[in-house]
């Protein structure tokens, strides 16, 4: 997911609209988000052909619920997005598009290895854009959501004022529950401020051209404040004594860290310019990473540590470094999108229906993987984890 957490945390109640406390009352809601739409310059005939019909989609209020950036652990995350078959995908679409690459560089100051990383890590390099119709989601969230209603109505109105200016036909604008479309996962409040044409056909597509996605994204780093040319950060050892400030926003001079004998990973004294922030994500055992104000832009496309180094260490490893180096804390090793197809096509064998081996785990799966935790001992999670895949091999 996107430019689209941070809008959600600041999105204010925009209109008063009366919010619908069950499904009888849809029509009521949708009755009143006509008037603040129309309010806000949206025709009648654009709001009306595009809700005709409409009914609400109430998987989007337990989407809402269960986003894997705050719900799954940060090393089975990682695991799937800094994996060695999204760095060869990604360094593929590197050579592929190096000639838009290379334009979005020089036109925003922003490297292409993080413009990669953002589409790899949003949307699997174009192949997984969401397929929830974004006026049937965000109408949804608007009537039924117990929180962030404002920001559900603002998008749905943004994507109503897309839809009216012609940039994109409605049928496009299919995306995730929070309204997130296109390779690089926009809102469409985010589109409207940010979207640029990549590809010089006086259009913002960011469903359909490469360059106009890639682009933006580049557009939306550099307003976030990207410094051309310096790095997000970079992992460190922490003595075991140590117990200063952590935390993103905890920002100290670099000498102040080497001052608490915090070390670059590997050797090498430390660097970067401006104040840095100690972050351990799993804490005081697991990995631990000096990170500067590049790595607040990454934050900022989607409100979730755990996202923020998805990127940041995609783009490293797309630029051929290393990836993490530091043991996760956890005897229960997380498993690439290989190895969880692999223990899809082992849970099939024997007979549990987990839909297609694609590396994706959904509820099928989870339940396969409970019911073998529980033959061999183990507490049933219906994590996909080392241990389990370990026990049907």
């Amino acid at each position: 997911m996107t430019p689209r957490l941070a809008a959600i945390c600041v999105a204010a109640a925009a209109f008063a609209v009366p919010v619908a406390a069950s499904a009888q009352s849809f029509g009521g809601c949708l009755s009143g988000l006509r008037s603040a739409a129309l309010a806000k310059g949206v025709s009648a005939s654009t709001f009306d052909g595009a809700t005709r019909g409409l009914q609400p989609d109430m998987a989007v209020i337990e989407a809402m619920d269960n986003q894997p950036e705050f719900k799954t652990p940060i090393w089975d995350y990682l695991a799937t997005l800094t994996d060695e078959e999204k760095v060869a995908e990604g360094q593929a679409m590197l050579r592929r598009h190096a000639a838009t690459l290379a334009e979005a560089e020089r036109r925003f100051g922003v490297d292409r290895h993080t413009i990669v990383a953002v589409w790899g890590v949003e949307s699997d390099y174009g192949k997984s854009g969401g397929k929830m119709p974004l006026v049937q989601a965000l109408a949804t969230g608007a009537c039924f959501a117990s929180r962030r209603q404002g920001f559900f109505r603002d998008e749905l109105v943004s994507t109503l004022r897309i839809i009216e200016r012609g940039d994109l036909e409605a049928g496009d604008l299919k995306g995730s529950w929070a309204g997130a479309f296109g390779h690089t996962q926009f809102i469409p409040s985010t589109y409207l401020r940010l979207a640029v044409d990549g590809d010089g056909d006086g259009r913002r597509d960011l469903v359909n051209s490469i360059p106009d996605a890639l682009h933006s994204t580049a557009n939306f780093m550099a307003k976030a404040g990207w410094h051309a040319g310096e790095s997000w950060g970079y992992e460190v050892d922490v003595p075991e004594s140590y117990a200063g400030p952590s935390g993103r926003t905890a920002r100290h001079p670099v000498s102040f860290w080497e001052g608490k004998g915090v070390r670059r990973v590997g050797g090498g004294a430390l660097g970067g310019s401006g104040p840095a922030g100690l972050l351990m994500p799993a804490g005081r055992n697991g990995p631990a990473f000096l990170v500067f104000k590049n790595y607040d832009c990454a934050y900022s496309y989607n409100g979730a540590d755990s996202y923020a180094l998805a990127i940041s260490v995609l783009s490293d490893r797309l630029k051929g470094r290393p990836g993490i180096r530091a043991a996760w804390p956890t005897d229960d090793p997380p498993l690439s999108r290989a190895q969880r197809r692999e223990l899809q096509r082992k849970l099939a064998a024997r007979g549990y229906d987990v839909g297609e081996p694609d590396g994706r785990v959904g509820q099928k799966t989870r339940d396969a993987i409970k019911e073998i935790e529980r033959s061999v001992g183990m507490r049933p999670t219906g994590r996909p984890g080392g241990k389990v895949l370990e026990a049907l091999r």
